[in-house]
């Protein structure tokens, strides 16, 4: 009984032996199976002798490392601004705005105003040796100083403008040949110099031949005269057209209207085509064909109103050449033509050139009116023209109406 006590203790001894031991080793070589509430400890550094770690191993695999043991700091928000545009190409042909501080620069305020001038007198003949005291050229009511002064016989610019419609000029009747007689007539009276172009209108005018001194050109342009297109004849679209192209030609110029004068189905109102024909500085000179037609029909009975109609367009083609330092001629009979053209001829070639630098330098567009006077000086009243007798006689001064004065130019 005594010896079963005595193994009985020894057994349980080696049972609480046994459960101790292997609890105390395993505490040792698992650290990491104390609890979360303890401190951790920092990691046991190697030894001085150890082996370095191995790079290649580290870049392989960077995420190796245990996560406790290196702090990385925080990833910034990507930044969305787009990055700044890089500067252009500066190109070698482009002009710059602002010039070397080196390069001189220039400016002329001055403005210079030409002005031709026909004197006749009551028989529409030029009036010769004017001397220049004479002259007075008003701007706008101002009186002008005269600064160049001359008077010469200079090649001309012309164009022929010939209305050219169904209504009255068709083929080989008596408005087609007096048309044609009248073209080719005013064509011979051209010198070799002058240059001359041919523009034939009806519904839109239509450019036959340009501006040469060949008149080969001009007389093939009129054969083409022999069918018209249109019973239309738009003569205010016609004359400002052919005046705005011509507002740029230097010299001497002016256009020949040969035509009725009737004006059916322009785009424009006479006043537009009065104020657009004033600011061309083009002189116009108008002759009226059919006039023998129309006596013949106010004898046979025609009606008042187409009657009105054709003594306005008599008093529109004199408007427009007055106003532009031309003539008006309204010829009944095919013989008087040589007459008229020897009379357009002598004025265009017979005139005084004036010119002189303005007193209103303001450049505001605006359009000036200009008048010329003739004055004795000394008395500073309209002079007094006298004939071969003595006798007084009447005379008409011919000039422009006035200017466009420039714009500022920036």
């Amino acid at each position: 009984m005594k010896q079963r006590c005595i193994l009985a203790g020894a057994a349980g001894l080696a049972i609480a032996l046994i459960a101790f031991v292997p609890m105390h080793g395993g505490a040792q070589e698992t650290p990491q199976s104390q609890s979360s509430d303890s401190v951790a400890k920092p990691k046991k550094q190697p030894p001085a002798d150890a082996n370095p770690p191995n790079n290649d191993a580290q870049q392989d695999n960077p995420q190796s490392q245990s996560s406790d043991s290196v702090a990385r700091p925080k990833k910034q928000p990507t930044d969305t601004t787009p990055a700044p545009e890089s500067a252009p190409i500066p190109s070698e042909y482009k002009k710059s705005k602002t010039p070397p501080a080196d390069t001189p620069t220039f400016r002329s305020n001055a403005t210079t105003v030409n002005v031709d001038i026909s004197v006749l007198d009551d028989h529409n003949r030029f009036i010769p040796k004017i001397p220049r005291e004479d002259f007075r050229i008003l701007e706008d009511g101002i009186p002008q100083q005269v600064a160049q002064f001359g008077l010469g016989d200079a090649p001309i610019t012309i164009c022929m403008l010939i209305e050219f419609s169904g209504r009255f000029q068709r083929f080989w009747t008596s408005g087609w040949y007096e048309t044609l007689q009248a073209s080719y007539g005013f064509l011979s009276t051209l010198k070799p110099d002058d240059n001359v172009a041919v523009v034939e209108y009806d519904l839109r005018p239509t450019i036959l031949s340009d501006f040469s001194p060949d008149k080969r050109k001009a007389e093939q342009a009129l054969g083409e005269l022999r069918i018209p297109g249109f019973s239309e004849s738009n003569v205010f679209d016609a004359l400002t057209d052919m005046a705005d192209r011509m507002s740029g030609i230097e010299g001497r110029k002016a256009i020949l209207l040969l035509g009725t004068g009737l004006d059916t189905f322009s785009k424009i109102t006479f006043d537009t085509a009065r104020k657009s024909l004033q600011e061309s500085g083009v002189p116009i000179y108008t002759v009226s064909i059919l006039q023998i037609a129309r006596i013949m029909a106010e004898d046979r009975g025609m009606s008042p109103m187409a009657d009105m109609t054709f003594l306005q367009a008599d008093n529109e083609m004199r408007t427009f050449s007055k106003e532009t330092g031309g003539l008006s001629f309204f010829p009944r009979f095919i013989g008087e033509y040589p007459e008229v053209f020897r009379q357009i001829e002598f004025a265009l070639r017979n005139q005084y050139s004036l010119s002189y630098h303005p007193t209103n330098t303001a450049k505001d567009g605006k359009f000036r009116r200009i008048k010329v006077e003739l004055i004795n000086p000394s008395t500073n009243e309209p002079l007094r023209v006298t004939n071969e007798k003595g006798k007084p006689i009447k005379y008409q001064i011919l000039a422009k109406a006035g200017y466009k004065a420039p714009r500022e130019v920036e």
